[in-house]
């Protein structure tokens, strides 16, 4: 297991087999998927299917959705970070897109949004990405009020799977002058 992130509250690691439960129990629930196209799994196995994508993201990318873990509990409670987007959305292909996804249960704690700050930071000062994006549906309000929130600027508007989205992008340089940070 490799922990990329720690805040406070949580931990961000690599996704395991044995996060399969967690993943079930957030991937099956319909209102978690009500701005995802409306496709919740409905087995174990989908779940298993869904880790083994993102750990071969890991392989084949070098970056993938880690498990977010509360670190009070031990329990894991979703999965936040960077997914390396080799598809067209947008009109943008081969960029990193930050993402954030939590068991019903666990809403309303800010995990998302201290998760997202983190890994914010951490794309930008210890994976030196030159941008980071992020998606959401329009009717979203949470994840719209997120990505704001932690600086990404929405550039344009486009159309997936017949649904209006929000696209944001942040660079490093507006990153870099907006926290006024710079590495000698």
């Amino acid at each position: 297991m490799k922990i990329h992130i720690e805040t406070d509250r949580l931990i961000m690691r690599d996704l395991m087999d044995e996060d399969v439960q967690g993943m079930f129990a957030m991937d099956s629930d319909a209102e978690v998927h009500a701005f995802l196209g409306n496709k919740p799994i409905s087995t174990m196995e989908e779940a298993k299917k869904m880790i083994d994508s993102i750990k071969e993201q890991y392989v084949q990318n070098g970056i993938g959705r880690w498990a977010v873990v509360e670190k009070e509990s031990g329990d894991f409670v979703g999965w936040s970070g960077f997914k390396y987007i080799t598809d067209t959305f947008g009109g943008r292909s081969n960029f990193y897109d930050l993402g954030y996804r939590f068991i019903k249960k666990y809403w309303g704690k800010g995990y998302a949004t201290e998760t997202a700050i983190a890994s914010l930071n951490h794309g930008f000062a210890k994976l030196n990405y030159e941008e980071i994006c992020g998606m959401a549906d329009v009717d979203h309000i949470a994840s719209n009020v997120i990505l704001k929130k932690i600086g990404l600027l929405k550039r344009h508007e486009f159309i997936y799977d017949g649904t209006l989205h929000n696209f944001y992008t942040l660079s490093k340089n507006e990153w870099l002058e907006r926290h006024n940070k710079s590495y000698l």
